[in-house]
Formats: structure tokens, C-alpha cells, sequence
């Protein structure tokens, strides 16, 4: 689709077509084919930042939310590298798209913009150079487009270097500078096509509240840049003030605290040409994003579809029994408790030191079963009874399943800790159950968690003995037979093979239940870290059939 002839005028039309931002919701491929698929309303899918090689972005915490509709953020350019990110676009394109695709692209020099322009020109519809990140490496983003000298000496550049491009080259630019129009004339000027504004304001320090401590985990001290609705009158303010000084002929990609149809039309009335909607969609099920789209596209109410509370808020308790098993297992049972169902999460976060998603493995008391894996898991280690520590959440939903006489319920190493869940909802089935978990070698005592799950039915541990997974040797043709289902928790590998096995002893694949317990950075299906296939298990839990998983190419 030529991007330029279909949105030039737009504004002046006041016609309504809607984006993706760069960063939220179509982050992976697979977000990416599933918005162009099934969200017909957007018209332009925007990708995450790209740069020449690959950059890991900072730690958790990366998101928070200082009120409701309101968020901080500093993912810090996280992405895969131009190589792996050029093989994903190609695969898309050979199959053919119907939306506009904006490639997002970001580099600390001229150098390393045109070979990033070069590289994306015959995959993208639109070219977005960020220029405008707040939370970006020194020489990236938001310390380019704040000054105009820079700014267009890279965008004149950039066009000299390569005058077969076909795509049109947008700047997009940050709000925090004195006159975000004096830039913006300065790089259309230069040659640029068109302006993407706004990025996020700031950045800006977000304090947790009973804590008194900095959020969000980088180099910056905490700070973070601001989305969501609380940009929302800067953003317009800054589109006007661009449109009245670049005039009608440039595109304008308009974006910031979009979350109505009123917002879209207040932008376009500014001067956009198309309304990116970004923060909002957290707040939105996947399955309703097409209805909300849409609602904004044609002037519709969408307060039905935006969640209300504040996902992102920290709940503090109390560390009152600490359990070491060897030297890599602890089972933590805090003060307080929750009522998480099987396929619903929480995050552990510990200030200053950072955040991941568990599985509860109690209610009550709140318990937690983690195994030693990398820096934030090792710093649990060394908090004691009495310390503080903070929860948020649920996030997911609860695990869908056919009723059954019979349930084999697998877990490996702390896959163990999501069957306790699993165990209390079945036995209010009436199901019987027989536990299996695999550890490494057989503790002196029990395991963990065996006083629990050995209440719900028959618990056997298996040892590995130098076979990882030997557990699924167990598993036979009578364990599987009747009205019977199987649920199993662990890494993929060790699920793949006990799905596969489970299917070749006639187990149907619509009773097998695996738990994608994928990373994630934000659980609101912001980041899009823990797409599996074209769902989003910290929207729409973490339990999936293996025949639903077969069904969209899911690699375990």
C-alpha cells in the first residue's frame, strides 16, 4: 500500500485511521500477524524499535502506573537486532499483509540509521526513525531529537545516502524540548516525510508509595518516561503546534493518551493523520481489541472495555517462614493471602533489586515455591524472615478444563509449585488425582510442597538420576485410560515430550493442559514478552491444550 497517498490530507478530511506505537502490543511477530489478521480496524501496525544488533533493554521493573490510565515506563530500546528482526518482516510480508507497516528504527549515528534504512526499505510501508526515546542509551533517542542541529544533520544524511528509498521517512519526536515545532520544521526541511508525535514525557521519577522507593529498575535512577493519559492535552498541543508550522503537506502520526473516540478526534482536528493508540490497549482484553478499535474508529463508547482499577499497584507483606531446600530451592510463606486460580499469577518485587512473575503455590498463607535461576532469584535468597517484600496482581485468567473422573497431574522441578492450584480446583470436582513431580535427586525429608499436594491424592517424586524429565518414563497407557485428563508444569521441553507421549498412549489432545508459564516484563500485554502463538497468557492465562498449541505453531 502506498502509506504517503493514503494518509496525506487526513487530517483535512477528518478522517480516522489508527495506529500501533512503537513498543506496545505488536512488539513480536506474532502480535504483529495477529493484529493484521484480526484487528481490521488499525490501520498501521508499528513495530518496536529495531537497531543493527541486539539489545537486552533494561531490567524489571520497566512498567508502572502512578494511577489508573496513567503509566511510567523504561523498557530501554529492548529488541532482537536488525538480522533477526529483517527474517520475521520478510516471513510476514511473503505471506501478504492488509495493514500499513511502520517500522520503527533507532541508532546512536548516521552510520548505523542508513544501514538500518537500507536494511527495512523493502519490508516497510513506513520508516520511523525514534528520535525521541527518554530512557534510551547515551547517543540514542530523546539526545538526538532534542537538539534541531542533530536532528537534521542526520535525517539530510541519511536521505543523501540512499535516493532509491521507497518508503517515507517520519521522525518521531519528543515532547520534551522548548519548541517540539522548530524540530520538526527543521528535519522536514531536511527531507523528511512526515512527524510521529508524541513519544513519553519526562522522564520522570515514579515512587512507590509504602515503600518509598524508585520503581523502575535502570541507569537513569528510577526515572521513566510518562504514557497514558496523563500526556493526552501535551500531546495534542504538541501535534497543532507541529501542524501549523510544518503545513498541510507532511504526514503527522499523532499519538499520546489516546483512549476514546473524543481523544481521536481531538487529535485529528489538531492536525494528525493517523491516531496511534499505545497504553490503552494494556488496559484492554485481547479479545475485546477489535471492538475497541473500533468503538474509536466510529465514534463508539469504549468505557465498556477499559479496565477501571490499577493493575500495576504493590501489595507489601511479611516474609514469616523461609525453607531451604539444597541450595537452589526456597519455599517462602508470607503474611497475608490470595486467590489466585491455576493459569493467574502474581510478581515478586524487591526495591532496588528488581521483579519477575511466579505462581502462587498456597492461598492460605500466601506461599511461594522459587528455584535459584539468575540475579533477581539469587537476591531472594539473601531476604530473611521479617523482610518485606512486595506482590502485584493477579494477572492471567483461570484455567479452562473439561471436567474428569481421573486427572494425572505432572510437575517438573518448580513446575510443582502451579499444582497445588490445579489439585484444589480439581478436588472441588470430585476428580481423583494421582501427583507426580520430578526433582533433581530425592531430598533427605519431603519435598517441597509434599504435605500439600499429598493431600489431594496419590504423590509420588521421581528423581532424575542424571535424566532430566525421567519422570514422564512413568507416565503408561492405564494411567491415561477412562475419563482422564493430564496436567503438566515445567520447562517446555519436558512438556512437549509428556503432551507427545500422552497423545501416542490415545490421550485426546484437547485433555492435555500445559501451563505456558513464558516471560514477561509488564503481565498488562503491554511488552508482549509472553505471546504464545497469537494469545497473551498474562491477559488470557497461562493453561493451554496442546491441541490449541499444535494449532498455532507454538514452539515449547
Amino acid at each position: 500500500m502506498d502509506a504517503l497517498s493514503f494518509l496525506k490530507g487526513s487530517h483535512k478530511r477528518g478522517e480516522i485511521h489508527l495506529a500501533t506505537v512503537s513498543g506496545v502490543a505488536s512488539t513480536k511477530k506474532e502480535l504483529i500477524e495477529l493484529f493484521d489478521r484480526s484487528i481490521p480496524s488499525v490501520d498501521i501496525i508499528t513495530t518496536k524499535s529495531f537497531q543493527v544488533v541486539p539489545t537486552p533493554g533494561n531490567r524489571e521493573p520497566v512498567v508502572c502506573s502512578p494511577s489508573p490510565g496513567d503509566f511510567g515506563n523504561s523498557v530501554g530500546l529492548r529488541n532482537p537486532g536488525m538480522d533477526t528482526a529483517l527474517k520475521e518482516l520478510r516471513e510476514i510480508r511473503e505471506k501478504g499483509m492488509r495493514a500499513i507497516l511502520c517500522v520503527s528504527l533507532a541508532a546512536s549515528n548516521p552510520d548505523d540509521f542508513i544501514t538500518l534504512v537500507k536494511a527495512f526499505d523493502p519490508v516497510a510501508d513506513i520508516l520511523e526513525l525514534n528520535f525521541s526515546c527518554p530512557h534510551a542509551a547515551a547517543g540514542f533517542g530523546a539526545s538526538i531529537g532534542t537538539d534541531k542541529a542533530i536532528a537534521s544533520d542526520y535525517v539530510r544524511k541519511i536521505v543523501s545516502s540512499y535516493p532509491g528509498r521507497k518508503s517515507p521517512l517520519v521522525v518521531k519526536l519528543t515532547p520534551n524540548v522548548p519548541d517540539i515545532a522548530d524540530i520538526a520544521e527543521a528535519v522536514i526541511e531536511a527531507g523528511a516525510d512526515g512527524i510521529s508525535a508524541i513519544n513519553t514525557v519526562g522522564p520522570k521519577l515514579y515512587i512507590e508509595p509504602q515503600s518509598g522507593a524508585p520503581i523502575l529498575n535502570n541507569n537513569l535512577g528510577g526515572k521513566g518516561g510518562a504514557s497514558g493519559e496523563w500526556v493526552k492535552e501535551e500531546a495534542i498541543k504538541a501535534i497543532r503546534a507541529i501542524r501549523e508550522r510544518i503545513g498541510d503537506n507532511p504526514i503527522i502520526l499523532g499519538m499520546g493518551g489516546v483512549s476514546s473516540a473524543e481523544d481521536a478526534r481531538r487529535m485529528v482536528a489538531a492536525g494528525a493523520d493517523s491516531v496511534g493508540i499505545g497504553s490503552a490497549i494494556s488496559r484492554v482484553h485481547p479479545k475485546d481489541w477489535e471492538a475497541f478499535f473500533s468503538a474509536v474508529k466510529n465514534g463508539k463508547d469504549t468505557s465498556a472495555y477499559l479496565s477501571k482499577g490499577n493493575a500495576l499497584e504493590y501489595t507489601p507483606h511479611k516474609i514469616v517462614k523461609k525453607e531451604l531446600y539444597g541450595d537452589d530451592v526456597v519455599v517462602f510463606t508470607l503474611d497475608g493471602k490470595s486467590h489466585a486460580e491455576p493459569g493467574e499469577f502474581v510478581f515478586l518485587w524487591v526495591p532496588g533489586k528488581g521483579e519477575k512473575p511466579f505462581s502462587v503455590a498456597v492461598n492460605d498463607p500466601l506461599t511461594f515455591l522459587i528455584k535459584k535461576r539468575g540475579q533477581f532469584t539469587s537476591s531472594l535468597f539473601e531476604l530473611c524472615e521479617g523482610d518485606t517484600i512486595y506482590t502485584r496482581g493477579l494477572y492471567g485468567s483461570p484455567m479452562v478444563y473439561e471436567k474428569t473422573e481421573k486427572a494425572l497431574l505432572i510437575g517438573g522441578g518448580t513446575g510443582a509449585a502451579v499444582l497445588p492450584l490445579i489439585a484444589e480446583r480439581l478436588a472441588k470436582d470430585g476428580t481423583a488425582m494421582d501427583i507426580r513431580v520430578g526433582v533433581v535427586k530425592l531430598s533427605d525429608g519431603k519435598e517441597p510442597l509434599e504435605d500439600v499436594l499429598s493431600s489431594y491424592g496419590k504423590f509420588t517424586a521421581v528423581a532424575d538420576d542424571g535424566k532430566p524429565g525421567r519422570v514422564l518414563d512413568t507416565i503408561s497407557e492405564s494411567d491415561l485410560a477412562g475419563d482422564t485428563a493430564l496436567y503438566v508444569v515445567g520447562p517446555g521441553k519436558m512438556m512437549e515430550g509428556a503432551a507427545m507421549k500422552a497423545e501416542r498412549l490415545g490421550l485426546p489432545d484437547d485433555r492435555i493442559y500445559l501451563s505456558m508459564e513464558k516471560n514477561t516484563m509488564c503481565g498488562i500485554g503491554m511488552c508482549g514478552e509472553c505471546v504464545c502463538g497469537s494469545h497473551l497468557p498474562c491477559k488470557e492465562g497461562t493453561f493451554f491444550t496442546w491441541k490449541t498449541l499444535k494449532e498455532n505453531n507454538v514452539t515449547l
